[in-house]
This record gives structure tokens, C-alpha cells and sequence, in this order.
């Protein structure tokens, strides 16, 4: 049985991830430290689905301590449980949240950055040749869309965006040096059921569903490109698979209006929102948009998942985790 490590298994992302390669046959060795940055009563129920898998191993750590990095990876501890070494790191821990970094910048360079690190040396150290790095859309800034691979890409708007430039960068470094074969998918607007409480769509799906107003920064035109979760997930494990150094946007190359995904939410729920208005915040753009000619050509991958039936999807998931949801802190 193959074994791989994935980070932030219990994030929305890594979960996904996770889920689809031990349904593969994958063993995986799952790490999160289950931070608070929102209510872990979601991490809980994402890392429950998981435990029920044959071949799922789990560490509560924090990739930024490199030493309790070191200790729980060696050969000798890996090999115990699994009886076989990992050849691919996916490293899906990130601490998430453009206008959250504007505020506390310091946690962000933390994981994003030195968790990266300690996770590149430990690939050079035991001899992992493979390293998948989540990035982001945000990195484009204010670019022109759709945003291609090779845009300029060293004007953050935000922390976030910043330290993940940085873990880019980083990892060119460890290739070069050390002949890493390095993979980036860049992420564009990941929703689905059981998504990040902090984004958008998921404040919306749960403030409507409660009759409170929901928060719309702008005019409510700002474009975003929408991916389903699922196509994320089967994007990324398709990058284990590429040699060299390559950088690979992952989006549904198929940007939408905020308040359309709005509507769609209030046509699933089959209740008007009451909407807040408020000021666009200096770190968002206005549109984001993937070029995925890239994608197509070395991945195979494209998305498979329209906006409506994933929102359709999502609001099914709400309705049978109703309690779970407005159960969590806001």
C-alpha cells in the first residue's frame, strides 16, 4: 500500500484529498494541529470521516515545530505503521483568510512559510522526491484576467497572498538545489459541502438560513471562479504525478457575479437574504479567473462541476448537517 503524507488533513482541502486517496487505496499519514481560526467542531466532523478508513493515520502537530516534525516522520517511525515510506508530501496546511492576514500577519508566515520549510527539509533529509504545494489565486493580485501561470506575481495585496509567494518560492529553491520534483496548484474560490465557514458562500448559505442579514463587500458584482471541491481535490492528486518544477492553476475557468451565486443559494433555500452592504476591503480584487490551458495539457483535468449543481450540492449537505452548521461558532 502506497503511503502519503498529507497536511492539513483536516482543513477543507486536505480532507477532500485525503478522502479520495484512501478510497484509492492509498494509506495516508494525516496531519493537523485543529487550530481554532474557525470553530473546530467542522475539522472534528471532516477528521471523523476519515477514521473510518482503512490505512489513515493521524497526528495532531503543527508543521511549524520542526523538531516534533522531525521526530514523527523518520523512516523508522513511518515504516512501523505503514511498512513503507512516503515518496510525496501534499502539504494542504495553510493558514487560510486574505482580509484575517491584513489583521494578524505573524500566524500566516508561521505555517505558510516556515511550515513549508520544515516540510522541504524533511523531503531532503529522508529522500522524498515529491512535493505538492497548495497556493493561491490570490497571488495574482491585480493582474489582468484570467490570470495565467506565468503572470508577475510579486505584488501581494495581503499577507496571505505574500507567504504563500513566498512558499513558492521557497520550494523553486529545493528543487534546484536538490532535484525535488515540485508541483503548485493555484486554487480559485473553493466552495462544496462541508467548506470553510469564513468564505462567502457558507456565511451566506447559514445567515439566510437564519433570517440575519448576510455581508456583501462592494456592489456585489465582483467576479469570482468558483471550483467545486471535488474537482479541486482530483486536480491536486493529479499533480503528485509531474516531474520538475511546475505551477498549475486550478479553477473553473468560468467566473461568476457574487450576487449570482447569491441567488442561487436563495433559490436552493427557498428564502430571500437580507443583505448588509458594505465597503470593499483594500485587499480584494475585483475579478479572479483561471487560465487552465495548463491544466488540461499536463493534468488531463478540467472541471466537471457546474456553480448551480454545486451549490445544489452544498445546500443539500446543509439540510442533512443542519445542526452541525448553525451549531458552529461564528
Amino acid at each position: 500500500m502506497k503511503t502519503i503524507i498529507v497536511t492539513g488533513c483536516a482543513g477543507f482541502i486536505g480532507w477532500k484529498v485525503s478522502e479520495k486517496l484512501l478510497e484509492r487505496g492509498y494509506a495516508v499519514i494525516g496531519i493537523d494541529n485543529m487550530n481554532d481560526y474557525y470553530d473546530p467542531m467542522l475539522k472534528e466532523w471532516r477528521l471523523s470521516r476519515l477514521k473510518g478508513h482503512e490505512g489513515f493515520i493521524f497526528y495532531n502537530l503543527d508543521i511549524s515545530d520542526r523538531e516534533k516534525v522531525k521526530s514523527l516522520l523518520r523512516p523508522d517511525s513511518i515504516e512501523r505503521l505503514t511498512g513503507s515510506y512516503p515518496d510525496v508530501i501534499i502539504n494542504l496546511a495553510a493558514r487560510a483568510g486574505v482580509r484575517a492576514s491584513v489583521e494578524n500577519p505573524w500566524v500566516y508566515l508561521d505555517t505558510n512559510y516556515l511550515g513549508t520549510l520544515n516540510l522541504l527539509e524533511i523531503c531532503k533529509e529522508f529522500g522524498i522526491k515529491r512535493f505538492v504545494l497548495a497556493s493561491t489565486s490570490s497571488i495574482y493580485g491585480l493582474n489582468r484576467t484570467p490570470f495565467r501561470e506565468e503572470d508577475r506575481t510579486d505584488n501581494p495585496l495581503a499577507p496571505y497572498s505574500a507567504t504563500k509567494k513566498a512558499a513558492e518560492v521557497l520550494c523553486y529553491t529545493y528543487h534546484y538545489l536538490y532535484g525535488i520534483n515540485i508541483a503548485i496548484p493555484r486554487y480559485f474560490t473553493v466552495y462544496g459541502p462541508a467548506g470553510r465557514p469564513d468564505m462567502s458562500y457558507f456565511k451566506f448559505i447559514k445567515n439566510i438560513e437564519r433570517g440575519i442579514p448576510i455581508p456583501v463587500y462592494g456592489d456585489g458584482r465582483q467576479k469570482r471562479d468558483f471550483t467545486y471541491i471535488d474537482d479541486i481535490a482530483e486536480g491536486t492528486i493529479r499533480c503528485m504525478n509531474l516531474e520538475g518544477y511546475n505551477i498549475i492553476n486550478l479553477g473553473n475557468d468560468n467566473p461568476v457575479e457574487l450576487m449570482y451565486v447569491i441567488n442561487l443559494i436563495e433559490k436552493n433555500l427557498g428564502k430571500r437574504a437580507s443583505i448588509e452592504w458594505l465597503g470593499m476591503h483594500s485587499a480584494d480584487v475585483p475579478a479572479t479567473w483561471a487560465d487552465i490551458e495548463k491544466a488540461r495539457d499536463l493534468l488531463r483535468w478540467s472541471p466537471t462541476v457546474r456553480i448551480e449543481d454545486g451549490i445544489s450540492m452544498t445546500i443539500d449537505w446543509f439540510r442533512g448537517n443542519r445542526d452541525l452548521v448553525l451549531g458552529l461558532r461564528d
